[in-house]
């Protein structure tokens, strides 16, 4: 039964991610998405993208999500990085350069916040 709320789980979790690139394509922040297919595809490749990058630098003892600015930084860069990657796999997926896919790591970082949030305030 575990396994079932484990599978449950992460189809939130990537529905949720595909409704938040959704929501950055629409702001145009350096990165696009053709409909909730496509976003839902790129939810799932960048969750695996980025469990793949995260253990990589682990490996060369670079941590990802470390306190303080440089921990902040790595972080965006390590999101920009699995942007840029994903978009390769995900057809239907845009990210408009570096640039772009670091203001979309940015703009992604925020909506989750705001929405992890607002989804506390009720729970």
């Amino acid at each position: 039964m575990e396994i079932v709320y484990t599978i449950l789980a992460w189809g939130l979790v990537w529905a949720i991610g595909a409704l938040i690139l959704i929501i950055l394509s629409r702001l145009g922040l350096g990165l696009t998405v053709e409909g909730f297919g496509a976003a839902f595809i790129a939810s799932a490749v960048i969750t695996l993208v980025s469990g793949v990058i995260t253990w990589l630098l682990g490996l060369i003892g670079i941590g990802v999500g470390g306190p303080g600015l440089l921990g902040a930084l790595v972080t965006l860069v390590v999101a920009a990085v699995v942007l840029m990657v994903s978009a390769r796999f995900v057809p239907g997926m845009k990210v408009n350069g570096f640039l772009g896919a670091l203001i979309a790591a940015a703009g992604y970082s925020i909506i989750a916040w705001l929405l992890q949030w607002v989804i506390g305030l009720f729970v």
